[in-house]
């Protein structure tokens, strides 16, 4: 087990400042200290990162912040931006930030200046999405695409869905749909209604092996025969994002339409690479660019503020506070914007991906906790959903609020009330609400005696709930691009105070290898060394189909 974090005096000191922390409530805080919130918050121009509703002090920002130092976290982000291989189990640069350079500035890998070929993607990208968007480029049958389907999974998936998603007041004038899961409902749902003469499908797979996907594009691909019947039509009705141009040519793709990508940029950081070929199609390449532009001015901060104006380190650090000194174990991401629906998931797999590790950069396990469980749903809806336990749960879970002042819809009265809850719910898990609070309440609505003692515990908040509140003008590409960036560098402050790698995976890949050994076994072959369990699934799924 790996001690050296644990016998850090900055890590000690935390130890012994969350034990005074745990005996303070934040309603007493902001009462006993009126400029709490002008201290505690932090602005990178409209956007407003408010940690005053957390569990910390003064002293405990001053405490993270010497952690911060003591774990060299200036140093990593130079070497990250210099183009290090600070992915060391697999010897890769990570070198997302250069995908979103607009500095002009070069950023090299082994002295090599690698922005002229993240420019020549652009470039490309940009010529044809707008082909595709112009009508120019133009199916076998020579009609005009209308549809385009994404089949990609993990990373080649979760943000170029999130950011569509999020960007839909923008798009037009082609339906970007997408397909990840390699049960073929997904596909089978997403293709019913298409028509195979006006669809162009995106194969996104770094190796153009990855078996969801390809499964996948093989049932796609058999599915525009069936009903096109020329083999010629895969090459205008198929592009590929990928480095495998040989398994691309033998798909029966282009090569001239593969659009790639570099082993420095790992797969759940990559939508603002050519993974991002379906955003550029669906709200054109400007807006594309626009969100890369917004991703670069986080960058920049990261890269030039000091620790403690530094809002990526400072969410990093509250994060790291919760997990390791008070205990908790998820953290909640609640959008309140609707667009932002599939923001929870996209960091589910951002953060749990990265930083969901035991052993430190040694290998020697940690003793310490790394990544919590990441969850949520868009506001108004978790509200009448997981709220309860939020509020008089047993658990303590940090939350994240995302808001925008101004909406995105024609319906300004519907933000009005969206804004209002936000900003309630955040107060009401921060103050709760007393026994003495709760008693008049119930005596104000003409309860007394008996009946009143029996309710009085069960509307009594305990409050000291903590959450970060994340306030922004208006969800823009530009502003969407800040986001995405302020919680990528946050994961990888992170994985520096926890010591780990944030940028392998290799838990993933014990259930591909055996997935790939029962598979022949479904199919008839011999059963092999198995647990009871998995055995005897294996035959009550056969006796189930009638194998």
């Amino acid at each position: 087990m790996s001690e050296t974090r644990l016998g850090w005096p900055e890590w000690q000191a935390l130890e012994a400042h969350a034990r005074a922390v745990r005996q303070l409530h934040l309603r007493r805080l902001f009462e006993e200290d009126p400029g709490r919130f002008e201290r505690l918050s932090f602005r990178f121009d409209d956007l407003l990162l408010d940690l005053s509703k957390n569990l910390v002090t003064d002293e405990t920002l001053r405490l993270l912040l010497r952690l911060a130092e003591r774990a060299d976290v200036p140093g990593w982000i130079a070497r990250m931006f210099a183009g290090e291989r600070i992915n060391h189990t697999e010897g890769r640069a990570v070198l997302h930030v250069a995908l979103r350079n607009r500095s002009g500035r070069p950023i090299r890998v082994d002295g090599e200046d690698v922005m002229p070929r993240v420019e020549a993607v652009l470039a490309r990208m940009r010529a044809f999405s707008e082909a595709v968007r112009t009508g120019a480029w133009r199916g076998h049958t020579g009609r005009r695409i209308t549809d385009v389907v994404n089949l990609g999974i993990g990373g080649s998936d979760l943000g170029p869905r999130m950011v569509c998603r999020a960007l839909r007041p923008w798009g037009g004038p082609l339906r970007v749909h997408f397909v990840a899961n390699v049960d073929g409902a997904d596909l089978a749902d997403t293709l019913a209604g298409l028509d195979p003469e006006r669809t162009l499908f995106i194969v996104a797979s770094k190796s153009f092996t990855t078996q969801e996907t390809l499964t996948n594009a093989r049932s796609a691909r058999a599915w525009l025969l069936e009903r096109l019947a020329d083999e010629a039509a895969v090459a205008r009705h198929f592009v590929a994002v990928s480095t495998h141009r040989e398994a691309v040519a033998a798909f029966g793709i282009d090569p001239a339409n593969m659009f790639e990508f570099w082993d420095w940029v790992g797969g759940r950081f990559s939508l603002w690479s050519a993974i991002g070929l379906p955003i550029a199609l669906y709200v054109g390449m400007d807006r594309f660019e626009a969100l890369l532009a917004g991703a670069h001015e986080m960058d920049e901060h990261f890269r030039t503020a000091p620790l403690g104006a530094n809002l990526p380190v400072l969410l990093a650090l509250v994060g790291v506070w919760y997990v390791d000194f008070l205990g908790a174990e998820t953290q909640a991401v609640l959008p309140y914007d609707q667009r932002l629906e599939r923001l929870p998931a996209y960091l589910q797999q951002a953060e749990m991906e990265s930083n969901g590790k035991s052993v430190d950069r040694a290998g020697r396990r940690v003793g310490w906790h790394t990544c919590p469980v990441v969850w949520g749903e868009p506001g108004t809806n978790g509200q009448h959903a997981f709220f309860q336990l939020l509020h008089q749960g047993t658990r303590l879970v940090p939350c994240d609020f995302l808001l925008a002042a101004e909406g995105g819809d024609p319906y300004p009265e519907h933000h009005r009330i969206l804004v209002a809850n936000a900003l309630a719910q955040a107060e009401a898990l921060m103050r709760g609400r007393t026994e003495a609070e709760a008693r008049a309440e119930l005596e104000a609505a003409g309860l007394s005696g008996e009946a009143l003692e029996r309710l009085l515990p069960h509307k009594v908040f305990p409050g000291n709930r903590p959450s970060t509140f994340i306030l922004y003008r208006r969800l823009d590409p530009r502003t969407l691009g800040r986001l995405i960036a302020l919680y990528e560098h946050k994961i990888f402050v992170q994985g520096v105070i926890w010591d780990v790698n944030a940028f392998d995976q290799w838990g993933v890949e014990l259930g591909k290898q055996l997935a790939s050994a029962i598979l022949p076994e479904l199919e008839g072959g011999a059963t092999g060394a198995h647990d009871a369990s998995t055995v005897g699934l294996m035959q009550h799924w056969r006796n189930l189909v009638g194998g």
